[in-house]
């Protein structure tokens, strides 16, 4: 008789084994695309909200920064946007002056820029021979490069300083260049930024001054550096600025 007992309960465990439910396919792909979704998110908001990458495409802030540089920028010091909604994060402090900052171009905001701060709002400021005066001042720039690279600009594109000279400066009288402008003066929640090197850098002397909802963020470190251009570097790893990783941003 034992040896049927044994039987049935073999059974009913073999039954009970193929009657478990098992889990439908499209509650498992609901699953995953819910990961998915969930981890889409947090990206876009710390992406948003608290760093960011950043390369480095041009020379314009050569002495400083290099093409190739790739930074990593903090997004929560100057305040962030968050996503999905019309709101901003208020930030630790405003940008000041010698900032290094990222922005997005006032002319087109699909591209972002790397500038660094000269002027706050209130200020007065302007370039004489090349030489930068704020408040009536002059200003020592450590950072700043001189190449005395000839650039030949359009009077149309100083047209919008017009609109903020200060002092006895008019209009008609009023023929700026790249290395004589001004005195101009700074409005509210706007900056204006210069490139540190000053003979090969758009900024604000010819598009003019960064509204305050511009600003992305200040570049802390650079991460990774990576010098294209350099034909003489052909063995591998040859071309990476080893002695720039890591190195802080200011």
């Amino acid at each position: 008789m034992q040896p049927v007992i044994n039987d049935r309960r073999r059974n009913d465990a073999l039954r009970s084994l193929n009657q478990r439910p098992t889990r439908p396919r499209g509650r498992f792909f609901r699953e995953w695309l819910k990961s998915v979704l969930i981890a889409l998110v947090l990206f876009l908001v710390m992406r948003s909200t608290l760093v960011e990458a950043y390369k480095i495409a041009s020379g314009s802030m050569e002495g400083t920064l290099f093409a190739g540089d790739f930074l990593i920028v903090n997004k929560l010091v100057y305040g962030a946007e968050l996503p999905f909604v019309n709101a901003r994060i208020p930030g630790f402090r405003e940008p000041g002056r010698g900032d290094v900052i990222i922005f997005q171009a006032p002319k087109d905001t699909r591209q972002s820029f790397v500038k660094r701060v000269v002027g706050t709002p209130g200020d007065t400021l302007a370039m004489r021979d090349g030489r930068l005066y704020r408040n009536g001042s002059y200003e020592n720039e450590p950072y700043a490069v001189r190449t005395h690279r000839r650039v030949r600009a359009a009077r149309e594109e100083f047209a919008w300083q017009l609109a903020y000279l200060a002092g006895s400066a008019t209009p008609r009288q009023y023929a700026p260049t790249r290395d004589d402008w001004g005195p101009l003066v700074v409005p509210s929640n706007n900056y204006f930024v210069l490139g540190d090197n000053r003979d090969n850098s758009q900024d604000s002397r010819y598009w003019g001054f960064v509204p305050d909802t511009l600003v992305r963020g200040q570049p802390m470190f650079v991460y990774y550096s990576y010098d294209a251009e350099n034909p003489e570097r052909e063995e591998p790893g040859s071309r990476v600025r080893w002695a720039r990783v890591g190195s802080r941003v200011h």
